[in-house]
């Protein structure tokens, strides 16, 4: 049987390389980098050093230059590198070519997510939605970079074998495509079934981009215990609890968190995991105010919405890390009546861009919690009226 599945060490050394293309700024790259450093460490290994390069495009046979990929083959000999990690997505002839160069293990940051997806996985769901992702990205990349039976032990992003074995490596996993992808219909049928079984309740879905305290909000909302940890995709199972606010019932969800160039094979995979976002009444979005870029992971965070389908729907926009914002922004010599001032601005900003239907608390401190608490209670009322309006008098 083919392996697929090769799980990055936690004691490997690491470094990443981005490219500064003609649609992209230093700033944006720099931020890209740093997020991939915090996906490298959820995975394990440790980055020793970050390697740019400003291209008009992407060279076709290793993605950077000849001199930057010399400046990176002299650092991974002279630290002793493990890994070599590129930001953007590499062909299997890239990742070949690079390989040969420097002489270490090469993958990308699709790699990279789908490794860290592969040890998180739990559900039954989610370890066929990771698998069927795998064989969709290995898929394109035989020629350059297939670990064959003879083979397993070399890691992610081995080189291939002959020509006749990559036909029919080929022929073996897409054959265990099909397979996963049956499969995993099974599943999504039961899991429909599970979600007609829970009766007629409001759902309520939490969505946001990774770690920006879902599953710590989770907690708050439905005193129940959820894994919560400051890694990214700390969850890949969606959890569902039934949480009772003033003797109104509903149903509460955490969802895997959104991410900037996540996998798209990833996304179609998880699609099903994802249909508790499509099947919400209501959408609570959390934002990370404390993060420096976090207006644009709310555009992430949009822009999949979109693609789900599941953009129409209430929302209310919580801005959660208020804490740390204060930390990060107010230093002691800030007067009161500034820091008063800032926030007023802050909030009226989003109050406009929301419509009223945004919150600002802290999750950790438990700061602004009842009124997060009341506006959902409000919400929720509101689509019971819409949708279930014989309920409603039950719930006052």
């Amino acid at each position: 049987m083919i392996e697929k599945k090769q799980i990055i060490k936690k004691d490997e050394k690491a470094v990443l390389v981005g490219v500064i293309q003609k649609e992209t700024t230093e700033e944006q790259v720099n931020e890209y980098l740093h997020e991939l450093a915090f996906l490298t460490e959820t995975a394990g290994p440790t980055v020793l050093k970050s390697f740019k390069q400003r291209l008009p495009h992407p060279d076709s046979r290793t993605f950077v230059g000849k001199g930057k990929l010399e400046e990176i083959k002299k650092y991974v000999a002279l630290k002793d590198i493990d890994l070599v990690i590129f930001d953007d997505e590499l062909s299997g002839s890239q990742i070949a070519n690079i390989e040969k160069e420097v002489g270490v293990r090469t993958i990308d940051r699709s790699d990279l997510i789908l490794d860290i997806f592969a040890s998180r996985a739990r559900t039954a769901q989610a370890k066929v939605q990771v698998e069927l992702a795998q064989y969709q990205y290995i898929l394109p990349r035989l020629k350059g970079m297939w670990s064959h039976l003879e083979r397993q032990g070399a890691g992610i992003g081995s080189r291939g074998p002959g020509e006749t074995e990559i036909e029919t490596d080929r022929r073996i996993v897409k054959d265990k495509i099909s397979l996963l992808r049956k499969r995993l219909l099974e599943i999504d049928k039961q899991s429909f079934t599970q979600r007609k079984e829970r009766g007629e309740f409001i759902r309520v879905a939490l969505v946001g981009y990774t770690n920006v305290g879902k599953s710590t909000i989770m907690n708050l909302l439905s005193k129940s215990e959820v894994f919560a940890e400051n890694k990214l995709f700390a969850t890949l199972d969606t959890t569902t609890r039934k949480v009772v606010f003033e003797n109104t019932p509903f149903l509460l969800s955490d969802t895997v968190g959104f991410i900037r160039k996540l996998p798209h094979h990833l996304v179609e995979s998880f699609k099903s995991t994802l249909d508790e976002v499509r099947e919400a009444d209501v959408l609570l979005h959390v934002v990370d105010v404390s993060h420096a870029q976090y207006e644009d992971q709310i555009a992430v965070v949009n822009k999949t919405l979109q693609e789900l389908k599941a953009f129409d729907k209430p929302v209310i926009t919580i801005f959660n890390k208020m804490d740390l914002y204060k930390e990060k922004y107010f230093d002691e010599w800030l007067e009161d009546e500034v820091k008063e001032d800032i926030l007023r601005e802050l909030k009226e900003r989003w109050s406009i861009v929301t419509n009223n239907n945004c919150v600002f608390i802290s999750a950790l401190e438990k700061q602004n919690v009842e009124e997060l608490r009341t506006m959902i209670l409000h919400k929720v009322r509101d689509v019971y009226q819409i949708k279930y309006p014989y309920k409603t008098v039950f719930f006052t």
